[in-house]
């Protein structure tokens, strides 16, 4: 069971005003990435958002995540997948335990993460994810070598499918 407070969010598919839970809001911005939508994840970051990837330097402000995602989710052959394995909130605090997959071209690196999400009047304000950078390396070496070895790739992890409810973006 999740629990939470409601927020209200405009839907981003039909414009209608619905009620969303912080899990929901965290799970359309996840699902639009996915896709592709960088447009329609960003709109779901507060403009004051605050983006941390620990250990790594801070974004602040809606804009400059937008960038950095047209940056790297935007150009032809790169793209993200996810595979949510648990999501839980406390009021607007959200965490997510998830693999991400970051993609350009034959290039798959995937990796572990733990998030943390805190929703604001159906935004976004903090997104702070925490990953092993060992693991990220290895990650990237593994994905490297399965650029020439497809047989190396990561796989899926087992029993995952990806984060695909339409209801969610």
């Amino acid at each position: 069971m999740v629990y939470g407070m409601a927020e209200t969010v405009s839907d981003v598919m039909g414009g209608e005003e619905s009620r969303l839970m912080p899990t929901q809001v965290v799970e359309r911005f996840l699902n639009l990435l996915r896709r592709g939508d960088v447009d329609g994840a960003v709109d779901l970051l507060a403009v004051d958002v605050e983006y941390a990837n620990v250990g790594l330097p801070t974004v602040h402000g809606r804009e400059r995540v937008r960038r950095i995602f047209r940056a790297t989710l935007g150009p032809a052959g790169s793209g993200f997948e996810v595979y949510v394995h648990a999501i839980s909130a406390g009021g607007p605090t959200v965490l997510t335990e998830r693999t991400d997959v970051l993609k350009f071209r034959r290039l798959r690196i995937q990796f572990w993460v733990v998030g943390r999400f805190d929703v604001r009047d159906g935004q976004i304000v903090l997104w702070r994810d925490y990953a092993d950078h060992l693991t990220f390396i290895a990650a990237t070496v593994r994905g490297v070598i399965g650029t020439v070895f497809p047989a190396a790739r990561a796989k899926r992890p087992a029993g995952e499918h990806e984060s695909a409810d339409p209801r969610n973006g």
